[in-house]
């Protein structure tokens, strides 16, 4: 017996489909990861409605923890009995549970749910170390994660039925991409629906889950985050610079409040890479927000900041487009991204324009210092492009967030 409906109307992020499908139908759990609103559960109704596509006898459960219909089911054994009292014997199981993380020892029931090979399960959740964590202690090997991002700025341009022009890009980079937007008018209505994601992040996902008492603090350090994008951090830079605000805590204590950032999917942690000596630098790091809409609510959009919004548009597109993507480091010189992929490298620099010549040879001076013969790039708001010095490509940053295979261009 079905107890939920798909939504009539779904618009589809065909990307995430296209991973997903070659693991449905597999005794493997597929872990939907990433930060509230960004389409998670919408997700997971796309693939319902696939499922119903392919097999009529379908049995689907479907169980959604921010739905105060699913309270009962608070740990393992309520989410195993639950399961079971809906599941049928002769036909294929297929198992949705929605912001999974909600439920005490959740790894244990999904342990013991996957030793039934006609169950086909599908999780979401909202924090990465939760998930991570615990489904590697209890189900290695048994799951795959992907991580769901907001909206890309061509998803966006889809969602919204809008061209691709200036002023598009400039409301994606003002107000983000949150799926829900398209129910909203792009104007500072939306703001206060940002506002409302933003708090559930801050006050459910960390505040409340790691039993923080100092909010004040908290708030001091996302938006040190929001107005340093781009910039090396180090636990002490940020203890010593709050201190000289007269707000005093520990880089230990920074240190583990950032972490709980990253895990609920409020910035992304970027570590820095030495091109020459092949290795991770254990300090200092750049931080990037999830979403631009939820930067700009904390400290405002300031056209002076486009440079740190495209960089951090950028760092986005390519997670989005599955690169691994680490901070160069090549002796005294920074390179933004080093990204790789299926055995391919690249190399980007992004800068706010290219007006000056020091500007021109830092940008291309530091990528032409590397010697191999990756693709290297250039990104920024200047509106000519198809120009290259010395092999290096330079490309206006709404033309690359157009990009499916960066690579090719």
């Amino acid at each position: 017996m079905k107890t939920f409906d798909i939504p009539k109307e779904l618009k589809t992020r065909d990307a995430y489909i296209s991973r997903i499908k070659p693991f449905m139908n597999k005794n493997i759990i597929k872990v939907l990861t990433g930060q509230r609103r960004v389409g998670k559960s919408y997700l997971l109704f796309q693939l319902m409605q696939l499922i119903e596509q392919n097999d009529k006898e379908a049995n689907l459960i479907y169980i959604n923890k921010e739905d105060l219909f699913f309270d009962f089911i608070l740990n393992a054994q309520d989410l195993n009995n639950y399961v079971l009292s809906l599941s049928v014997k002769t036909k294929k199981n297929y198992i949705f549970i929605d912001e999974i993380q909600d439920i005490e020892e959740f790894e244990k029931a999904l342990r013991s749910l996957l030793l039934d090979e006609n169950n086909d399960i599908y999780i979401t959740g909202s924090n990465a170390k939760m998930l991570s964590g615990e489904l590697a202690t209890y189900l290695s090997g048994r799951y795959i994660e992907f991580n769901i991002m907001s909206l890309s700025y061509p998803e966006f341009l889809l969602f919204h039925q809008v061209e691709d022009n200036d002023i598009n890009l400039n409301n994606y980079f003002i107000y983000g991409g949150f799926p829900y937007l398209i129910n909203l008018p792009l104007n500072n209505q939306v703001f206060e629906y940002l506002k409302s994601i933003y708090s559930t992040i801050v006050y459910r996902d960390v505040v409340s889950r790691y039993n923080i008492r100092n909010t004040v603090i908290l708030e001091k350090l996302v938006a040190f985050f929001a107005d340093n994008i781009g910039n090396i951090f180090s636990a002490k830079r940020i203890s010593d610079f709050l201190k000289s605000q007269h707000t005093n805590i520990s880089p230990n204590q920074i240190q583990l409040y950032t972490e709980y950032f990253v895990n609920a999917f409020l910035l992304h942690q970027v570590k820095r890479f030495d091109i020459k000596g092949r290795r991770i630098f254990e300090v200092g790091e750049k931080y990037y927000f999830e979403n631009l809409g939820i930067r700009n609510i904390v400290i405002g959009f300031r056209p002076d900041d486009l440079g740190k919004i495209l960089e951090n548009a950028v760092y986005n597109h390519l997670l989005f487009n599955g690169w691994e993507v680490k901070v160069g480091v090549l002796e005294t010189n920074e390179i933004d991204f080093v990204c790789r992929k299926n055995g391919e490298t690249i190399y980007i620099q992004v800068a706010l324009r290219l007006d000056e010549q020091k500007t021109i040879d830092r940008e291309f001076g530091n990528l032409l210092k590397i010697d191999d013969n990756y693709p290297k790039f250039v990104i920024t708001n200047d509106k000519f492009t198809g120009n290259s010095y010395r092999g290096i490509k330079h490309i206006y940053i709404r033309d690359f967030l157009m990009l499916e295979t960066i690579v090719q261009f």
